[in-house]
């Protein structure tokens, strides 16, 4: 009969292997992205930040979008397909910043 309260032990001869995790295996490199804001285009309707899943977009005082968290970007483009005036950009980052490029 089974206890559910009682603890099974591997048997001999299993060893325990690492999760992903553990192992460092699910590290990818993240991506990063730039947001690009066209002042002269934009009219300040707030589609960009509403639409934003991860809140990189914000507004100040004045409705103006602008960016608050750039590196949380996940470079998914809601915004900028959302735009009425395409005013918005994102593209991603090939160096990181304050690298030149050789």
């Amino acid at each position: 009969m089974n206890d559910p309260k009682k603890r099974t032990q591997p048997g001999p001869g299993t060893k325990k292997t690492k999760s992903a995790h553990e192992s460092g295996a699910s590290k990818k490199p993240r991506k990063l992205f730039d947001q690009i804001i066209f002042r002269d285009w934009c009219k300040s309707c707030g589609i960009c930040s509403a639409f934003c899943p991860e809140n990189v977009i914000g507004r100040d005082q004045s409705g103006a979008p602008m960016i608050e968290c750039p590196d949380n970007c996940i470079g998914c483009r809601f915004c900028e397909l959302h735009c009425p005036d395409f005013a918005i950009t994102i593209k991603e980052r090939h160096t990181a910043p304050g690298r030149n490029r050789s």
